[in-house]
């Protein structure tokens, strides 16, 4: 009893840690200073930029993820690839323990004019930092990992015999992965996005460095509440709860997505 009382205890210090910062803004930026802080010039443009990136980095690491992710899942299963598997994990999981400002300066080592492809850009006549598309560049870096190792979980607790019997009865491996796998690893799916998108939306030091600061081209909502910051902290305060109330109501309807029945979910 003691221990089961300690545990409860040690919970709630840490949920009531978890949600302190939120109660904390909800006091100190009420409805008017919401109000205020939703027509000043920073925020429309902000969540717009944020919007429109996140979105776009979101496509880019399902596209590009989820392939990579089934071959992880795959790859597991065989003695021969093992290694290879666990090899290509610690390197998708590299930008999660690496911090956003080491990936930032990494990313202008790698993109900028006297990185090692500035100059093949410039030869195409591209100029990829401080531009929009370097924020999503940015995004996509910092959250593929969350979404690539949701996904790879999600594929490898899909059971290869449905795979099989689909095949068996004259599905290509395209119709068998699009119509047996990803209905049933949908919710781990549909999580993974969600961790990553949101990982995108609160993406701040990599964008600094590698996108800048730059109102309506690379600004998105992290980087106008680091300004406003610098000069009206009430308004930052309003600011930072308009970007958890935006991120919040997405989650929700990504989580009541991933809570729709699935067809295969008694096979």
């Amino acid at each position: 009893r003691a221990a089961t009382v300690a545990g409860y205890v040690a919970g709630g210090l840490l949920l009531v840690l978890l949600l302190l910062p939120v109660a904390a803004l909800l006091v100190g930026a009420g409805p008017t200073e919401l109000l205020v802080a939703t027509g000043h010039p920073l925020f429309a443009p902000a969540l717009l930029l944020s919007l429109q990136t996140t979105a776009t980095s979101l496509l880019v690491v399902v596209a590009l993820g989820t392939p990579l992710a089934w071959w992880l899942a795959t790859a597991r299963r065989a003695l021969a690839t093992t290694w290879a598997a666990r090899s290509v994990e610690a390197a998708v999981a590299l930008p999660i323990v690496v911090p956003p400002a080491v990936v930032g300066v990494g990313l202008l080592a790698a993109f900028g004019r006297q990185g090692l492809l500035g100059p093949s850009l410039q030869a195409l006549g591209l100029a990829l930092p401080f531009s929009t598309a370097a924020v999503v560049v940015a995004q996509v870096v910092v959250s593929a990992p969350f979404y690539v190792q949701a996904a790879a979980s999600a594929f490898a607790r899909v059971d290869p015999e449905l795979v099989a019997v689909a095949r068996t009865l004259g599905a290509s491996p395209t119709a068998a992965f699009a119509r047996v796998v990803l209905p049933c690893a949908r919710d781990g799916l549909v999580a993974g996005a969600a961790l990553a998108w949101a990982r995108s939306l609160g993406e701040f030091g990599a964008t600094l460095l590698f996108a800048g600061n730059l109102t309506g081209r690379t600004q998105t909502l992290p980087l106008a509440i680091f300004t406003a910051l610098e000069q009206d902290v009430p308004l930052a305060m309003a600011l930072s709860l308009g970007l958890a109330a935006t991120g919040a109501v997405v989650l929700v309807g990504l989580r009541r997505l991933g809570a729709a029945p699935s067809p295969w979910a008694s096979s």
